[in-house]
C-alpha cells in the first residue's frame, strides 16, 4: 500500500534517478529497473507513476525544461531593455546548471528520442517554439521586421552551440558560447 503524501517526493526521486542514470549510460539505454533503483523505489511502483520508460524519460526531460524556463524567467525579469533580454535569453541558455553533465546527457539523448518518438517530438517543437518567440519578441524592437528571421537563426546557433559543447571533451565553456552567439546577434543587428 502506498504511503500517502509520498506520491511527489517518489516522482521527484525517478526524475532525479533518471536523469542520473542517463548522465552515467551516456545514453537512453537504461532500465525501469535502473532508474528505480537509484531512486530507491521497485519498478513496479516506478510503472505505477508513470507508465513506461519512455514515459519516465519524457517526465525528466520536462523537468529539465522548466529548470530551464525557470533560469530564463528570472533572467528575463532582471533585463530592462531589448538587447538585456536576448542577453538574458543566451545566458540562461549556457547557464552553468544547464552544463551539469547528467543533464547535458539528458539534452542530447532527447534530441535523440525526439527522432523516433512523437510525444517527444512535441516536446521539443515546444521548446523550440518558445525560444525562437522569446528571441523574437526581445528583438523586434532592435530590428523590426527582421526578428523572425533573427530569432529563429540565434535560435539554431545556440542549439548548435549546445551540441557543441555537449559533445566536447572537457569543460564546457559557455562564456565562450555565450560571447559567440551574442557577437552574431550584435552584428545582425547593426549590419
Amino acid at each position: 500500500m502506498p504511503k500517502l503524501g509520498m506520491e511527489p517526493i517518489r516522482r521527484a526521486a525517478l526524475i532525479d534517478a533518471t536523469i542520473a542514470e542517463i548522465g552515467v549510460a551516456g545514453s537512453l539505454g537504461v532500465t525501469v529497473g535502473q532508474i528505480a533503483r537509484r531512486a530507491g523505489v521497485s519498478s513496479g511502483l516506478a510503472h505505477h507513476y508513470f507508465g513506461g520508460k519512455d514515459d519516465i524519460l519524457l517526465a525528466a526531460m520536462r523537468h529539465v525544461m522548466r529548470e530551464y524556463a525557470r533560469e530564463v524567467r528570472a533572467g528575463l525579469a532582471g533585463a530592462d531593455t531589448s538587447m538585456a533580454r536576448v542577453e538574458a535569453i543566451v545566458n540562461s541558455s549556457f547557464a552553468m546548471s544547464n552544463f551539469h553533465p547528467d543533464t547535458m546527457a539528458a539534452w542530447l539523448n532527447f534530441y535523440v528520442l525526439a527522432l523516433s518518438s512523437e510525444p517527444a517530438r512535441r516536446l521539443h517543437r515546444v521548446y523550440a517554439a518558445r525560444l525562437r518567440s522569446n528571441l523574437c519578441h526581445a528583438l523586434r524592437p532592435l530590428v523590426g521586421k527582421r526578428a523572425d528571421a533573427l530569432a529563429a537563426r540565434t535560435a539554431a546557433l545556440i542549439d548548435g552551440l549546445y551540441l557543441h559543447q555537449g559533445l566536447a571533451r572537457g569543460r564546457p565553456d559557455g562564456a565562450a558560447a555565450i560571447r559567440h552567439v551574442m557577437n552574431f546577434v550584435d552584428s545582425e543587428i547593426k549590419g
